[in-house]
């Protein structure tokens, strides 16, 4: 094929039929489990769910997440605990959302929403600063100018851990084992969560033989 003939091909597909749409007119319906954009959470009280630990840092892969921690004020504190996050910024150029900062997460101060929308004119802008990820004082996330928030997106943030308990154990599955935001109160576990009922396995009969295994 020479360079014309290459040509005439591109120029027949300027007038076949388009199958995609203009974004963002058409924005799907994410799933449950979706990880998006991360959000600090806070109590129904108003008190900020993050003590500053830094155990989302240290079990971060892509060690896209900088905490530092600092005493509450006794008479006015910040979170219920000894320390809260001073400094909380997480870096969307490295983020991978795997969501292991959620489960690592004693208190269950940040979680992820659906929002996967976003993109940056600058590389400043792809930190998000704690004053970004804490949610509002009516316990919504901040929309920030570059995100397109859709419905839903804050919805069911990593719903999958609220499947089961934090150590995994089956027997707490469809139990709400979650602690209240502000703005949402408790969230719901999964739908399709249910308990099981565990059958107990007999143990085999004591024999007197010592070479003889009960298990066969």
């Amino acid at each position: 094929m020479g360079y014309f003939d290459g040509f005439a091909v591109t120029f027949r597909k300027l007038f076949d039929d388009r199958v995609t749409d203009q974004f963002p007119k058409v924005k799907w319906r994410k799933p449950e489990r979706f990880h998006g954009r991360h959000v600090l959470n806070r109590y129904e009280d108003g008190m900020e769910k993050c003590i500053g630990c830094e155990l989302c840092a240290g079990v971060c892969p892509a060690r896209c997440i900088y905490v530092r921690g600092a005493d509450n004020d006794p008479d006015d504190p910040v979170s219920p605990g000894e320390r809260y996050g001073y400094v909380y910024e997480i870096n969307y150029l490295r983020c991978i959302h795997c969501d292991l900062c959620v489960e690592a997460c004693p208190t269950e101060a940040i979680t992820e929403t659906k929002l996967f929308e976003f993109s940056f004119t600058n590389r400043h802008d792809a930190i998000y600063t704690k004053e970004e990820l804490l949610v509002d004082d009516s316990g919504r996330p901040r929309q920030l100018p570059w995100e397109l928030w859709g419905e839903g997106d804050d919805e069911h943030t990593s719903g999958w851990m609220r499947a089961t308990s934090p150590s995994g154990s089956a027997a707490h599955e469809g139990k709400v084992l979650w602690s209240a935001e502000l703005g949402y109160g408790v969230r719901s576990p999964e739908l399709g969560q249910r308990t099981r009922e565990v059958e107990a396995v007999p143990e085999p009969a004591p024999t007197d033989d010592p070479h003889e295994d009960p298990h066969h």
